[in-house]
């Protein structure tokens, strides 16, 4: 709870146009581990506010991790920061989600 790890390979499709990786799968990548970690509670999270800033880019082949970890936690708030590195521990994104914590359970 708290706190998730998620890896995934930069594959062909997911390059753009300037042979780069398309910064929306970083950010699907981090939003996945902040909903993991948010969601390890017990009770349904949802983001409410989420931004990320891209440091490197990615190219195919690369292989990313994104370790989502909780800052703070209240009875309805949850904030959770991502950082998302490459094989050899680049940072190449910087992630932050709040979420809202409802009163249904898993």
């Amino acid at each position: 709870a708290g706190k998730s790890v998620l890896r995934m390979k930069i594959r062909a499709e997911m390059i753009n146009g300037f042979a780069i990786a398309h910064g929306g799968i970083t950010y699907a990548l981090a939003d996945s581990a902040l909903a993991f970690a948010s969601n390890g509670h017990g009770r349904m999270a949802v983001s409410v506010e989420t931004s990320i800033s891209h440091t490197i880019s990615l190219k195919e082949g690369d292989v990313i991790t994104a370790t989502a970890e909780e800052m703070s936690l209240s009875n309805k708030i949850g904030v959770y920061h991502v950082s998302i590195k490459n094989q050899r521990g680049d940072v190449v994104a910087l992630f932050k989600g709040t979420v809202y914590r409802t009163s249904k359970e898993w």
